[in-house]
């Protein structure tokens, strides 16, 4: 704030979702946008399209969990346990905030750090629960990427946007792009709304 640059919060701490600091980006006459990067084809966002595709097929989840492992520096931080509160509590929001039903079982957050693993991550998604006539269903599902590179381009285009904005003499909290790109926004709307939004902010015109 005290530079005067536009400000893209990548990790897990909120700060562009928080009211109080969002102010101030706006008083300062500056844009932010955030929190936490959600990666361009990841364990967050497969977890959000695959929950509310069942939701919105009128069946009921009755609990589900995510269970990440890798062996990049992200992974080794996170074996401090102190470090993983709010990184389980952004990645469960995520999740579970674009759903109409929340009374369900839910843990998503990151397991173990294995350092043979390098920078390949893998998710294993598990989601139980009931169909028409009450008779029950289970989903597996094995995801595995190279962790970095899944975040770059977005942050490219997050970088991006942040330049439209400065152009523009946008301030405070980019909504549709916070919406879009990071797992914990000030609001959370449905990935495909929020792209539409995206593509609004792109071409808006005055």
């Amino acid at each position: 704030i005290k530079a005067g640059i536009g400000f893209i919060n990548a990790i897990p701490e909120f700060i562009c979702s928080n009211p109080k600091w969002i102010a101030k980006f706006k008083e300062k006459g500056i844009p932010c946008a955030g929190d936490d990067i959600k990666s361009q084809f990841g364990a967050t966002i497969l977890h959000r399209i695959v929950t509310r595709f069942i939701e919105d097929r009128g069946h009921k989840i009755d609990n589900t969990y995510q269970l990440n492992i890798g062996g990049n520096t992200d992974f080794l931080n996170m074996k401090d346990e102190s470090r993983l509160i709010s990184k389980r509590l952004s990645k469960t929001n995520a999740v579970t905030s674009i759903l109409g039903e929340k009374q369900f079982g839910v843990l998503i957050g990151p397991s173990d750090y294995i350092p043979h693993l390098n920078d390949n991550k893998i998710c294993y998604i598990n989601v139980k629960g009931k169909q028409f006539g009450e008779l029950p269903f289970e989903l597996d599902i094995k995801l595995s990427v190279e962790d970095s590179p899944n975040s770059a381009g977005v942050m490219v285009d997050v970088i991006r946007a942040m330049r439209v904005a400065l152009d523009r003499g946008i301030s405070g909290n980019l909504e549709a792009i916070s919406a879009y790109y990071f797992k914990s926004p000030a609001v959370q709307y449905r990935d495909d709304i929020a792209g539409t939004m995206v593509e609004d902010f792109i071409n808006f015109k005055k």
